[in-house]
């Protein structure tokens, strides 16, 4: 009998709506490792390549297909400063080979990152969105940054922009629209407990295996 591939959660997020914060907690709560910025590091120490190309080709940078504010096809560099050819579309490759790998070894979590196309035939996959209204997500940055109103919806409307065309760049589909997924929840409408105990609960009903920890 084959072994069974380890349930996979991927958290698409609007900026602001506590997505890396839901992606924590049900870390804790299932016991299996989240991956967000880390995965960053891990491409790096794999490829050797210096960790801010990565960092240039995140989905906080714009990618387009007609040029605009875009990470250059010819701007990435070695940990020495040498010129390459390295594009975006190639450490995205890389990343992805890191994320599939992860996918493989055990059950987790990934934080953006294209992660659910990356992973869109992986047969134990779970895909959410979690967005939050615009007042509520302004809140959360001046809180958690200590900055003003107008500087939180300006880092909004940017950090959404970019990420939208990163997810629309690599894998042809609208990032946020609900097709994309298989849970959407809003985060200004269930609190982050209520939203952790139903991505458990639907977990545990498409995986039959999840057994969240007791709080």
């Amino acid at each position: 009998m084959a072994d069974i591939q380890p349930y996979i959660i991927t958290i698409g997020r609007q900026l602001g709506s506590g997505g890396k914060q839901a992606g924590v907690l049900l870390s804790g709560r299932l016991g299996i490792p989240c991956y967000d910025k880390e995965l960053i590091q891990m491409a790096s120490k794999e490829s050797g390549l210096c960790p801010d190309v990565f960092e240039q080709a995140d989905e906080r940078h714009r990618f387009s297909m007609f040029g605009g504010e875009i990470f250059s096809s010819r701007s990435s560099y070695f940990g020495n400063g040498r010129q390459n050819l390295l594009g975006g579309e190639t450490l995205f490759k890389i990343q992805s080979d890191i994320i599939r790998n992860l996918a493989e070894q055990s059950p987790c979590i990934f934080v953006g990152r294209c992660a659910d196309y990356i992973l869109r035939e992986h047969p134990r996959l779970l895909r959410i969105f979690i967005s939050a209204e615009m007042t509520d997500r302004i809140r959360r940055l001046t809180d958690d940054l200590g900055i003003s109103e107008k500087e939180a919806r300006t880092r909004i409307e940017q950090t959404d922009r970019k990420r939208a065309d990163y997810y629309n760049f690599f894998s042809n589909k609208t990032w946020g629209a609900a097709k994309s997924y298989d849970l959407c929840m809003n985060s200004s409408v269930f609190t982050m407990d209520e939203i952790a105990d139903a991505v458990c609960s639907f977990a545990t009903r498409r995986f039959g295996a999840v057994t969240p920890r007791p709080q």
